[in-house]
């Protein structure tokens, strides 16, 4: 989560999601329990406590492979509200057996259901291209994926699981009604 645009220049953020083990392990290392994890044909499904941060206190996530997508619902604690609904970061996710791995590839979307989607972080994106942390293609495909979801979220009034279930991608949320 990056709603500050000041962080330092950094190579991409991988994070870990070893479903067998039923752990998720951070981009620095850190291994957090997972209370459900759910593999589906489209994607796969977490949800856990976020020890330790004061911002949130539970965090629920989709991975979302074909399109290069990790959609989060946090849990913030009072005082630390963010006006989102949902936060989504352009990744590259690698699929082997029973582990997934996502590259942060800097570009974010805050989602406000029915009202907006704003993206964030291109400062980031651009500098990390510039300084040859990730490929001028991998800029361009962050890029064209940030553009897609706005697009597609402006064609379903924002409202991210209706759109994701229009794809075929029946999103659940312990917080957010189904989508019918």
């Amino acid at each position: 989560m990056a709603q500050d645009s000041g962080m330092a220049l950094h190579p991409p953020k991988r994070e870990r999601f070893d479903v067998s083990a039923g752990v998720n392990v951070d981009p620095k290392g850190i291994a957090r329990s997972v209370e459900e994890y759910r593999v589906e044909p489209f994607g796969l499904y977490m949800a856990r406590p976020a020890p330790g941060r004061v911002q949130f206190h539970y965090l629920e996530s989709w991975l979302l492979p074909e399109l290069g997508l990790r959609v989060t619902d946090f849990w913030f604690t009072p005082g630390h509200e963010f006006d989102q609904d949902f936060y989504v970061d352009i990744v590259a996710i690698d699929v082997r057996d029973d582990v997934w791995v996502a590259t942060d590839l800097y570009l974010d979307l805050a989602v406000r259901t029915g009202r907006s989607v704003t993206v964030l972080d291109t400062d980031e994106l651009l500098e990390a291209a510039t300084a040859g942390l990730i490929t001028l293609e991998q800029a361009r495909t962050a890029l064209e994926r940030a553009y897609r979801v706005v697009e597609a979220l402006a064609a379903h009034d924002y409202d991210l699981p209706r759109w994701l279930a229009g794809l075929g991608m029946t999103t659940t949320w312990r917080r957010h009604p189904p989508t019918g």
